[in-house]
């Protein structure tokens, strides 16, 4: 290569390698075979590569500027070409790239989120409750205080990356020396190396303990809400952050009330009398369900007053009287009435109710017969019989 190193990348003798690099960069994009495959091309992008390994190494280019030979006497390029196929693409995309390398791995890393489920009952998950729970997750070792080293002891550099987490694997390709960077296999990546590893936590600067916990669950929680507590789950390798607690909610079966979004229903069976001539009922609340002190005031029965006649399967909406809103608001209770029929009777009560459906002449009943809704096709053909 006979002509001047400087003038093939365009830049003065005084120029500084970030000027250097830059210029290379330049001229890559240009000349790179990718882009640009004639011959005449591609002699050019391997000199400028020669120049660029040349300026770019300190050492290189003192010998150099001294009169040396830079490249030992070994000439073509393939032989002596030493840049890194890290500079190239720096020269395409404009970054760091592997050069500088990522650097080694953080032993201290944020822990994982933990998940438990947790039965509540219905009367909890609508009013709230402050629920103990247990849990096992990893928490900080407190022998090694999370470093992973026995006491006494610390992590040294590993000798083999120098502390970088990396090291240069070189393979010949057509473009010449392309080196590029892998995790150290002897620290893992980390660089360092723990001699003396902690016997309490193997080095990983964290253990299982299992611990008691208290959540409070919100009033108006469903199956299926996540509680989220802070800081509550798994400690990080190396004694890093903890991650999040969840606290999943399954609500339990209720007795009486069944549960739809926020509204409550239930099922209340009468006599057949009573349903004619008309009650009034005294049914539960929810609120009967919650532990409260003698004097709290809170109503834990309501009055459900059935006017004479209720049908079996009619619905009473009360306001207001179902469950608590995460976001406010309470939903509804609704009541069905189911009419009990009697199945057995005396022959008093058999009587009594032939003289009633006497008076009612009601005796030989033929029923009701109500005509259904005609079908798709069966209106369609009335539409056109009728045209």
């Amino acid at each position: 290569m006979s002509q001047d190193l400087y003038d093939l990348l365009g830049v003065t003798r005084d120029a500084d390698a970030d000027t250097i690099k830059k210029a290379y960069r330049r001229m890559a994009r240009q000349l790179h075979p990718d882009v640009n495959p004639d011959p005449a091309t591609q002699e050019r992008f391997k000199e400028i590569s020669r120049a660029y390994e040349v300026l770019s190494d300190p050492q290189k280019r003192a010998a150099y500027d001294r009169g040396g030979d830079p490249f030992g006497g070994v000439g073509g390029f393939g032989q002596g070409a030493g840049f890194s196929f890290t500079d190239i693409m720096d020269a395409f995309f404009g970054g760091a790239g592997a050069t500088q390398g990522r650097g080694p791995r953080p032993r201290v890393r944020r822990g994982q989120d933990a998940l438990i489920r947790v039965e509540v009952e219905l009367a909890e998950a609508a009013f709230g409750v402050d629920r103990e729970i247990r849990v096992d997750t990893a928490v900080v070792c407190t022998t090694c205080h999370g470093d992973g080293a026995a006491p006494g002891s610390r992590p040294i550099t590993c000798e083999t990356c120098r502390g970088q987490g990396e090291v240069a694997q070189v393979q010949r390709s057509f473009l010449g020396e392309v080196r590029t960077l892998r995790p150290c296999a002897a620290c893992r990546g980390f660089g360092t190396i723990i001699p003396d590893p902690c016997r309490e936590c193997s080095g990983d600067g964290r253990v299982r303990s299992r611990r008691n916990l208290t959540v409070k669950i919100p009033a108006g929680v469903d199956t299926g809400t996540r509680v989220q507590l802070t800081d509550q789950g798994e400690v990080g390798p190396g004694g890093g952050p903890a991650g999040d607690l969840y606290v999943e909610i399954h609500v339990a079966a209720h007795d009486t009330f069944t549960r739809h979004g926020n509204d409550l229903h239930c099922t209340v069976t009468v006599p057949m009398t009573a349903a004619a001539l008309g009650t009034t009922l005294t049914l539960p609340t929810l609120e009967a369900d919650v532990e409260q002190g003698a004097d709290s005031g809170v109503e834990t029965t309501f009055e459900l007053e059935l006017r004479p006649g209720t049908q079996s399967g009619s619905e009473r909406v009360l306001r207001g009287r179902g469950v608590p809103g995460l976001r406010g608001g309470r939903g509804d209770l609704v009541v069905t009435v189911i009419v009990d029929t009697p199945t057995r009777l005396d022959p008093r009560q058999e009587e009594l109710l032939q003289e009633l459906a006497a008076l009612r002449g009601e005796e030989q009943p033929s029923g009701q017969v109500r005509p259904g809704a005609k079908s798709v096709f069966g209106r369609l053909r009335d539409a056109f019989n009728a045209h």
